[in-house]
């Protein structure tokens, strides 16, 4: 998939409006405590600003509904930013208002103006046409730069492409990037392939299970949703989450996997407590003893041998979705120490984005990850093979 490349633009002077993912996590007291999304955004936007381009930054943070939310503001974002460019960064007072229009109209050459949360806007998340076409005003070329919204139709998104021909839009550096990266990873992956696959729930992985199966040489299971398969095998799995809606469906992966010669592999232990508490009694237990009432919370010591034993000769490690309740200390261990691994791995290793990026950061090791997406929803739906809204209208068709 060959995207449209922000360097054959026409840009010179001119006024650009980069749509671009700055929805990091924060603390109480509004400090960012992760600015990788906003570092990967640096380089599309001194890229314009070496083309003496005054450039318009848009960007949503949290759910705010449509409401002007002090808490939600980007003010911390546009000091952060401002930091990184060591230039001044000015910040509006809203997304479309009178004030905004001609803060944006007077932008200088090489100057920047980032606009208030775009979601402040409730017409944002229902891909309003005229909130969409207010925004195209404000600027001559549309840059989308934010891979990890791009699989929602929102106005700043999808609905604002409709107002640039090819000439005036493309992707950012970011976003080409990820799409590369994750079309080699899907197309031609260096085998043997393993995708490691955690999280709380089959419904959310159940395509990306699907497709990802004919692609790859193992599947290693892990998290909340390896109950629904180990229930389907008729394990007593205690309280442990399950969807029971889900079990044929899981049952049909593992049919899949052994007709296609995939081998599929499922937790053998488990740190399994009586509740789902940080102060909880918690016991080791194999998978088919798990203790009524009780509900496995995190894989075991032998799980995590076994797993380092299937993945010691692969030359591909794609992860998406932690091994168990990793925002729980006494629950992190198994999802720690496969990080660890995946990390000393000589193996292209790639992470997913949302909760395994968070994990692998949390505990310093996102530095020797071969490739960590900036979007978890988003390279999840390209798993599931799914062309994103946000990049469907900017591939290059002539190609």
């Amino acid at each position: 998939m060959e995207l449209l490349n922000i360097k054959n633009l026409d840009m010179l002077g001119k006024k650009v409006f980069i749509r671009c993912d700055f929805n990091v996590p924060m603390d109480e007291f509004s400090n960012i405590s992760d600015d990788r999304r906003i570092r990967s955004a640096i380089s599309t936007i001194n890229f314009c600003l070496d083309q003496e381009c005054s450039v318009i930054l848009a960007s949503h943070l949290g759910r705010p509904n449509g409401e002007a939310i002090d808490k939600y503001s980007l003010a911390p974002i546009a000091r952060r930013i401002q930091h990184f460019l060591k230039k001044e960064v000015i910040l509006a007072s809203d997304v479309i208002g009178d004030d905004t229009i001609s803060k944006a109209n007077k932008l200088k050459s090489s100057q920047v103006l980032l606009l208030e949360n775009l979601r402040f806007e409730a017409g944002e998340t229902k891909n309003d046409k005229e909130l969409s076409k207010k925004l195209a005003s404000m600027a001559d070329f549309y840059i989308n730069d934010a891979f990890g919204v791009s699989h929602r139709a929102h106005s700043s998104v999808e609905g604002i492409t409709h107002f640039f021909d090819k000439e005036h839009k493309a992707a950012g550096f970011l976003l080409q990037k990820e799409i590369d990266f994750f079309s080699k990873l899907i197309e031609q992956p260096v085998r043997p392939f393993a995708a490691i696959v955690g999280g709380s729930k089959v419904s959310g992985k159940l395509e990306a299970l699907t497709n990802l199966l004919p692609r790859v040489d193992k599947i290693l299971i892990g998290g909340g949703m390896a109950f629904t398969f180990l229930k389907q095998m008729g394990y007593d799995i205690g309280a442990s989450l399950v969807e029971n809606d889900l079990l044929e469906d899981a049952q049909h992966v593992m049919n899949e996997a052994k007709r296609l010669g995939v081998k599929f592999y499922l937790p053998v232990d488990v740190v399994a407590a009586e509740k789902f508490s940080q102060d909880s009694i918690s016991k080791l237990t194999s998978t088919q003893e798990i203790p009524e009432g009780w509900m496995g919370l995190d894989i075991g010591p032998a799980t995590v041998r076994l797993y380092r034993e299937v993945l010691a000769d692969v030359q591909t490690i794609l992860w998406n979705g932690p091994m168990g309740v990793y925002e729980m200390d006494k629950f992190a261990r198994g999802s720690n120490k496969i990080a660890h691994f995946v990390a000393d791995s000589y193996a292209t290793t790639v992470v997913g984005g949302g909760d395994t990026a968070d994990l692998v950061q949390r505990i310093g090791l996102d530095e020797e990850i071969s490739f960590i997406s900036t979007g978890g929803g988003a390279s999840l739906e390209l798993l599931e093979g799914k062309i994103l809204p946000g990049v469907a209208p900017l591939i290059n068709k002539e190609a």
